[in-house]
Formats: structure tokens, sequence, C-alpha cells
């Protein structure tokens, strides 16, 4: 048996465009998929904290450095820029699940800069 777990997370990025023209996908900076070890195509859950929507696209890469949190195609109806989401990506793992297993999460500022990496806790806030 599989379950899916998480195994990356962006913590409270600032959405910096939403371009409803676009194809579809959410463009995130090259440097934050780096540090969270997300990839370029890899399936995402994103989560809007100020309105509360969710929402499943795939990632494509943005500029290194650039702190671009770009939300494309019809999502973009469902976010505003700047507001902060949760950016999620999971993994499939055959059971038992590795007693040690924990996400990478890297927490960010306002402007989208790592300001470090927190382990998932669900007691933490």
């Amino acid at each position: 048996m599989w379950i899916t777990l998480l195994r990356a997370k962006l913590h409270r990025a600032t959405v910096t465009d939403a371009n409803i023209q676009y194809t579809g996908s959410i463009s995130i900076d090259t440097n934050l998929l780096e540090t969270s070890g997300m990839m370029a195509y890899e399936k995402v859950l994103v989560v809007d904290v100020e309105n509360g929507q969710r929402f499943e696209t795939y990632i494509i890469p943005a500029k290194a450095g650039s702190g671009a949190i770009q939300v494309n195609g019809a999502a973009a109806r469902l976010v505003s820029i700047g507001d902060h989401v949760i950016i999620m990506a999971f993994a499939g793992v055959e059971l038992p699940a590795p007693s040690d297993w924990k996400p990478r999460v890297v927490l960010l500022d306002a402007a989208n800069h790592p300001t470090g990496l927190a382990a998932e806790d669900p007691g933490e806030d």
C-alpha cells in the first residue's frame, strides 16, 4: 500500500503577479525551487491564506533571484497580487513509511526570500 506524504513546502510565499492570459501553471523563482527541492513541471497544491482558495497546478521555473511567485491561467482568478500562499509538493511512499520522514519546509519573508527551514509539526504554526 502507498500513502501520499508532504515532501516540500514554501510557507507564506507572496504572490508577485497573476496572469490570466498565460496557458497555466505557477511560476516560481528557480532559487526557491532549489532551496525547497521542488522541480520544474512538478504537480503542487497551492493554498491562498487570505481567501482559502485551493488549487492544483504544475511548476514552471522563473528567473533565479527574482522572488517570483506568479499564478497563471485560470488559477490567476483565485488569487490577488500580495496574497500569501502555501505551495506544497507531495510524494507517494510505500508503507511502512520511513520513521524519520520530514518534509523540507522553507519559511519565506514578504519579498519571498528564505528566512529558514522548519520541521513540519502538527502542533506548530
